[in-house]
């Protein structure tokens, strides 16, 4: 029999402070922070939406019901590094915090794909939405929970696609019935998939989707404002920010550097090239940016 533990990696339990710095340091998102916030809120605690209605137009307007019977799948696209995964799985305690509930955070393992034995991923996919379904039912309005699908062309790619597998088909077939299992058996539970390719999604998948939300390399404000976060306390004057953001943004291959290119890469380079007796200056981080150069855009295999 297949467990929780195989399917899923381990849950995440919100509000979490780790969670909540992981999230605070998502800088240049607010856009998609703020949208997120209102469209996660109200399919995790639905009654919200009933009670503005009733508090702002005394009654329960039509299109609050149509509202309210959304498929509860939101889907994350853009290229790696650019916050997808860290924002799915932190943007929740910022709702927990505001309305003071737990929600619980459950990722779903690559090993749900199985190993392409006939009906083994439709199998464990099924199985996998059934813990989710059972855990919501048992917390009931307690304890939203926000079901994580990283990777998900890997799970859920178009079955227009010529090549594709039987077995692969039954997969999409399997999680088009468990985000519909979702919608019509349960509250309170939201999908949320993160893609590095959104053409290779199916397409029912994404007619079912709440909302999709883009995530491409940050522009130049937003490269200002992650380099000032992350060199907070060195002096950097204006001049020198400028020179920072132009070495960061597109070059000669036509894209500059991702969030993870900025915070896993470029600021450790700089800590590292400083330590153990040299101050951080603008022209150090200058030259571990020439170092480090951004890393290429996600192209599929062909």
């Amino acid at each position: 029999m297949t467990t929780s533990r195989e399917l899923f990696e381990d849950d995440l339990d919100l509000p979490d402070p780790s969670a909540q710095q992981r999230y605070a340091r998502l800088i240049g998102l607010d856009p998609i922070k703020a949208r997120l916030a209102k469209e996660a809120e109200l399919i995790l605690q639905p009654h919200l939406l009933q009670e503005w209605s009733l508090r702002t137009h005394k009654t329960v307007l039509p299109a609050v019901d149509r509202l309210a019977h959304r498929p509860p799948l939101i889907i994350f696209a853009g290229d790696v590094g650019t916050g997808k995964t860290t924002l799915a799985e932190t943007f929740a305690d910022a709702v927990a915090r505001r309305h003071r509930i737990d929600v619980r955070v459950k990722r779903l393992s690559l090993r749900a794909r199985g190993t392409g034995a006939v009906g083994e991923m439709t199998r464990l996919i099924g199985t996998a939405f059934d813990i989710v379904l059972d855990e919501a039912r048992t917390a009931g309005s307690t304890r939203p929970t926000i079901l994580i699908i990283d990777e998900a062309d890997a799970l859920a790619q178009s079955r227009e696609a010529s090549q594709m597998h039987h077995e692969d088909r039954a997969g999409v077939n399997a999680l088009i019935r468990g985000i519909s299992q979702v919608a019509t058996e349960v509250s309170g539970v939201l999908v949320i998939m993160c893609t590095n390719r959104i053409g290779a999604l199916d397409p029912a998948i994404r007619r079912r989707a709440a909302a999709e939300f883009d995530f491409s390399r940050p522009n130049d404000t937003q490269r200002a404002a992650i380099i000032t976060d992350l060199f907070e306390g060195v002096p950097l004057s204006s001049s020198d920010l400028r020179q920072l953001v132009e070495l960061t943004g597109p070059g000669d291959g036509g894209y500059g550097h991702t969030y993870s290119d900025l915070v896993d890469r470029v600021l450790s380079a700089t800590c590292l090239a400083a330590y153990p007796s040299d101050p951080i200056t603008a022209e150090l981080i200058a030259e571990q940016i020439r170092i480090c150069p951004p890393t290429p855009p996600f192209t599929a295999q062909p």
